[in-house]
């Protein structure tokens, strides 16, 4: 007799990735003895060194346990729970913690499956395995300037492109969209992979240095380590990275905190404030590196650090809504509304090149296709709208999630 224990979606490896956001999962008593009674389990989990841990719960809610006594009929019927990564407690690598069904008077094993938490980190607190996974990731997308790398420069470029990027409200959807189209690339080639998020209010010394995302020299040239993955890196034909001076490994830029960035709105003010964000601290971000191609946004995606930026910037609207509580796209102050923006820029908006090639104004190239897709979760869809966007969690009534969360950003309703 055992406990078969079914998450809704695995990858082509059966490999379950999980985030704060609990999903359903089944357990099914199996070979059970003819006329046996029902059986008490208690499920929890088991963690290696430094690794994730979960919660379970008998329905969806952020208010998990680290154990759950559940009765399961003799007859092999499924019965729901709930499960996912605790809090603050994300793994570093697939397996380092698993569901273990026990039977609840004996402690006898019944099941076992291997999982990952896997959230979006702090690019200066990575482990260096984590780190280097990453950046083999990166280099293998890059591939000599001839991978898919190229479809993400290609999006971000002057003209058409960049007023679906920067030309109004749609700034913060349309990227999200981007990174999480950009993360699920990285995450077909290693599916342990996640975004770092460079903290830019804060230094930075694990993150600029020649191990992680180098050092410029007096001439703007980033030098890396020895056998370092972006030792090969070529964007627009350019071998290497050109970058600024501005930021150190103890720089901290002048621009707004976290808190004076989660102030924007006010106390009771909506995105239509927050979105101000776009020009402090994001632009002062990329403008802090004194130079390079981070500090133009046709030319911001050809260095790596450009994604670590713009994960922070999203973490910091993240973060936003769930202090504020706004994951419904129907709430007023969920996002701008819609009159005198452009197409692109309202709430029920397709986003570029997601959809496809439109018509000028719009662009009428699409480079990279529809949105990647992830074997965890089939939101946002291949082609999102912006109102698809928002709730990224799956915190509204039967809403399903993106699959991706940040290190301290929790899952709530």
């Amino acid at each position: 007799m055992h406990v078969e224990i079914k998450f809704p979606r695995t990858d082509p490896q059966n490999r379950v990735f999980l985030t704060w956001r609990p999903v359903e999962t089944h357990l099914r008593l199996v070979n059970a003895p003819a006329g046996s009674p029902d059986v008490t389990v208690t499920v929890s989990s088991t963690t290696r060194a430094n690794g994730g841990r979960l919660v379970f719960a008998n329905t969806l809610t952020h208010q998990g346990q680290p154990s759950l006594a559940v009765t399961l009929p003799a007859t092999g019927a499924e019965i729901a729970i709930f499960v996912g990564g605790e809090f603050q407690t994300a793994s570093s690598t697939y397996g380092d913690v698993a569901v273990e069904v026990h039977e609840a008077t004996s402690s006898q094993m019944l099941g076992s499956r291997p999982v990952m938490v896997r959230i979006r980190k702090n690019a200066n607190n990575l482990a260096s395995m984590e780190r280097d996974r990453f950046l083999a990731a990166l280099a293998s997308l890059n591939g000599l300037g001839n991978g898919p790398y190229r479809d993400f420069r290609d999006m971000h470029v002057a003209g058409a492109p960049d007023a679906e990027a920067h030309g109004g409200p749609g700034f913060l959807p349309w990227h999200r969209t981007y990174l999480l189209d950009f993360e699920r690339e990285l995450q077909a080639i290693d599916a342990e992979v996640s975004l770092p998020y460079w903290r830019f209010d804060q230094a930075a010394p694990n993150v600029f240095n020649r191990s992680f995302m180098g050092v410029p020299n007096s001439l703007g040239q980033v030098q890396f380590s020895a056998g370092h993955a972006l030792l090969s890196w070529v964007a627009q034909g350019s071998a290497g990275v050109v970058r600024g001076r501005g930021v150190g490994p103890q720089t901290v830029p002048a621009l707004f905190t976290e808190a004076q960035t989660l102030a924007l709105a006010g106390a009771n003010g909506g995105f239509s404030g927050f979105r101000a964000m776009q020009g402090n601290p994001h632009g002062l971000a990329h403008t802090s590196h004194q130079g390079g191609w981070i500090g133009i946004p046709s030319t911001a995606p050809r260095d790596p650090i450009f994604f670590l930026l713009h994960c922070n910037v999203d973490r910091l609207w993240a973060k936003w809504q769930w202090i504020r509580g706004i994951h419904d796209p129907a709430n007023p102050k969920a996002f701008t509304p819609s009159a005198g923006f452009p197409a692109g820029h309202r709430l029920a908006d397709q986003l570029w090149p997601w959809c496809g090639a439109l018509q000028p104004p719009r662009p009428t190239t699409a480079p990279g296709g529809p949105l990647a897709a992830s074997p965890m979760t089939a939101a946002p869809g291949a082609q999102p709208r912006i109102r698809d966007m928002i709730d990224y969690l799956g915190t509204m009534p039967g809403a399903a999630h993106h699959a991706f969360g940040y290190d301290d950003v929790p899952f709530q309703i």
